[in-house]
């Protein structure tokens, strides 16, 4: 039987988004694509939506795939300023001597680098060097980084991941998931946006005179694909993600696909391409409803006031297979009677998307302001009201 990821997980894609539950399963009714690899998953980044996915929950080894969680750690720390870009290094005995006859960006401890610089042979040229010392400039040490990594990996819902390193080298205590690696390079792309702009479209880097190409051939292919990372190991295989954005009614719309387990890296491109084409080509996204726009305005009681505004706290996005959004219909479930207190942003109700009868998305419904109690005799009174309501 045809499925979806979803259909597997009644839960949250990312576990710090509003939605609680989304369902594709029109997409059954779509031919699925056949992708030669080991595991894969499609995802709608913009509505946070699984499109179809085949083994995406099979534990596997993420190679150089790890980079990526390596990479979003430093973009934190550049954000809390815990790093500096043009910060200069000292490259430690370690880094440099990290497996030699793996990817590199040739490091030398004689030779102070930049942040910056390490950034780029970590995500364009792969560098395992470049990927211990920037564990080290965050963390104090590797070891003390990779208890980091697992500790995010913890607060995104990767539930099925486990680091050991900071670069992806084999180890039987480095593995995840492609579902687990869609939410990662999902929030990545989320959460620092400028810095995946400026790093994961980068064609080339050329460090201590050594120009290496990114291996993500998909940059040269397809001119809306602007990353993500390429992973190799012998029990891995050719594993790639890639993200596209392209135009979407008056907005842009991005996907991500994860393909893991392939046997050559020109497949992997190739799968990859036919995946992120085959999204755009058969669904659609369509904007619900605005970030903190009211959608019902309902009676409290026992409040300071009589209404309250309800909606929710970020733009709403749904996918669906192209010409079915005209069906699509809402329907508003409440938590009556709202009864004060009532903070802002808590859940007062679930407002789920049907087409053709049939829920298609859910996404909590939130209050978009607070309402206190009311005075003792205002509660009194909506007390004897509620008791013929």
């Amino acid at each position: 039987m045809k499925k979806s990821l979803t259909s597997l997980l009644a839960s949250v894609l990312l576990a710090t988004a509003a939605l609680t539950q989304i369902s594709v399963a029109y997409a059954q009714n779509l031919p699925k694509p056949l992708i030669e690899a080991k595991s894969w998953i499609l995802l709608d980044a913009t509505s946070n939506q699984v499109i179809n996915s085949d083994n995406a929950t099979l534990q596997i080894e993420p190679a150089s795939l790890t980079k990526i969680m390596t990479a979003y750690l430093v973009f934190n720390a550049l954000k809390e300023k815990r790093l500096d870009l043009n910060q200069q290094i000292t490259v430690s005995t370690r880094a440099w001597k990290v497996d030699a006859s793996s990817s590199k960006m040739f490091i030398d401890p004689a030779t102070p680098v930049s942040i910056g610089d390490l950034l780029y042979g970590l995500i364009v040229q792969s560098g395992n060097d470049a990927s211990v010392a920037l564990a080290e400039a965050v963390a104090g040490s590797e070891d003390a980084f990779v208890v980091q990594m697992n500790r995010e990996a913890a607060r995104l819902g990767m539930k099925a991941t486990r680091y050991a390193n900071s670069h992806g080298l084999p180890s039987p205590d480095n593995f995840s998931t492609a579902y687990d690696l869609a939410i990662l390079a999902s929030r990545l792309i989320a959460d620092h946006p400028e810095y995946y702009k400026t790093y994961y479209s980068t064609k080339s880097f050329t460090y201590n005179k050594i120009t290496q190409a990114n291996r993500n051939r998909l940059l040269w292919l397809d001119p809306t694909v602007d990353g993500m990372k390429t992973g190799h190991t012998e029990a891995a295989g050719y594993c790639l993600i890639s993200s596209a954005i392209r135009p979407n009614g008056t907005g842009q719309r991005r996907l991500i696909s994860v393909v893991t387990g392939t046997k050559s890296d020109q497949i992997r491109a190739q799968e990859s391409l036919k995946l992120l084409n085959w999204g755009y080509l058969n669904f659609d996204t369509v904007k619900l409803y605005d970030k903190g726009v009211a959608i019902a305005t309902p009676d409290v009681w026992k409040g300071n006031q009589g209404q309250i505004k309800i909606g929710f706290n970020q733009d709403l996005y749904v996918t669906l297979p192209k010409g079915s959004a005209a069906r699509m219909k809402p329907a508003l479930e409440r938590k009556d009677p709202l009864v004060a207190p009532i903070a802002a942003n808590s859940k007062v109700g679930t407002m789920k998307m049907m087409l053709d009868g049939k829920p298609v998305a859910e996404f909590p419904v939130l209050a978009l302001e607070e309402v206190r109690q009311a005075s003792i005799f205002g509660r009194a009174w909506d007390s004897i009201r509620l008791l013929f309501k």
